[in-house]
């Protein structure tokens, strides 16, 4: 699949989300086969361009592998000034986030909130694409509700005015992240216009990409939650595409490996305190996922003994602390000793 000039080498993506896909965990997927990771979202408000988080979100580093920046906000201008500076910055494609389902994000008539509204939705596009000499991409969601399901006409809206890609969150914004996903209208979006559509929501799964990918006929897909404490998916998917056979799981060896180089790049990103903070959301799902994935825990692990695991690790307080008690986790892993 092709985003501008810009050939991907995978079908499978990362999907933005906040306050998980900083660079630390962009450049890993990267690493573990994702063709495209898109970057956390970008207020387009200058005015909160300053503080420790924004400054953060707006590094953009070549190892994360193709440069996708996501921008938010509901004002054409703003949207395409904070276009021109992430370009500046180093970005190499933007993203224009009208997916979100946040309260705090809809109340300011950014993010899904705008499905409500098509001709701003095309005022804001035709700005972001005209700011910029870099490709512009969209992420949607099927609607604002059921009742007002128009990603077909949000859709046509973006083609012809110039997005490169469009990314189809298989839920309403009322729907937030409850039920299942649905893939009809992503196949109607898909029938409908002739730029690539990349699809999103609940693929899990190689055998679920390929279900999604066969069905609504989408050029690629994009994984969110599926990636957390599994960002090896992004391989797994692409064999199975490729072959139709199932990779086996990582060796206990590597993923000790992942696990320790990703904590530790998470340090190093954003310092001993905040480093800290943010690697305890992606111990706990990388637990969860080894406790769904390998046998060896014992049945007290799976239940008293994790939940003390997890007090215990989200109570230390430096990366010291956190290295060794995650080395500590990985023998008594290996030698069956919970």
């Amino acid at each position: 699949m092709k985003i501008g000039t810009y050939q991907l080498n995978s079908q499978v993506m990362l999907a933005p989300m906040a306050g998980i896909t900083d660079q630390p965990f962009r450049q890993l997927c990267c690493q573990l086969g994702a063709g495209l990771a898109v970057s956390e979202m970008v207020s387009s408000n200058p005015k909160v361009w300053n503080t420790e988080k924004s400054k953060l979100r707006m590094i953009h580093d070549a190892a994360a592998g193709i440069r996708s920046v996501q921008i938010a906000g509901s004002c054409p201008d703003e949207l395409a000034f904070a276009a021109q500076v992430n370009a500046d910055n180093g970005a190499q494609i933007i993203d224009i986030n009208m997916g979100c389902p946040a309260k705090k994000v809809n109340k300011k008539l950014a993010g899904s909130a705008l499905l409500q509204e098509p001709e701003l939705v095309e005022r804001i596009v035709q700005s972001v694409v005209n700011a910029v000499n870099i490709p512009v991409t969209l992420k949607i969601r099927t609607g604002w509700c059921e009742n007002t399901r128009n990603g077909i006409e949000i859709a046509k809206i973006a083609e012809h005015n110039g997005i490169a890609s469009l990314a189809v969150h298989g839920r309403t914004r009322n729907d937030f992240y409850k039920g299942n996903a649905e893939y009809d209208t992503i196949k109607a979006i898909k029938a409908a216009i002739s730029i690539p559509v990349v699809a999103n929501g609940d693929i899990t799964s190689p055998d679920k990409a390929l279900q999604v990918l066969s069905y609504t006929g989408a050029d690629a897909i994009m994984i969110g939650r599926g990636a957390q404490g599994r960002p090896w998916i992004f391989r797994e998917i692409n064999h199975f595409l490729a072959t139709g056979n199932k990779m086996q799981a990582p060796t206990l060896s590597e993923v000790r490996s992942i696990v320790l180089a990703h904590v530790m790049e998470l340090h190093q990103f954003y310092g001993d305190f905040k480093g800290v903070m943010i690697a305890r959301k992606h111990v706990s799902w990388y637990v969860h996922n080894l406790v769904e994935t390998y046998e060896g825990f014992s049945e007290a692990f799976n239940n008293d003994q994790g939940k003390a695991f997890r007090a215990i690790f989200n109570a230390l307080s430096s990366p010291e602390e956190q290295l060794a008690t995650l080395d500590k986790f990985f023998d008594d892993f290996a030698t069956n000793s919970f």
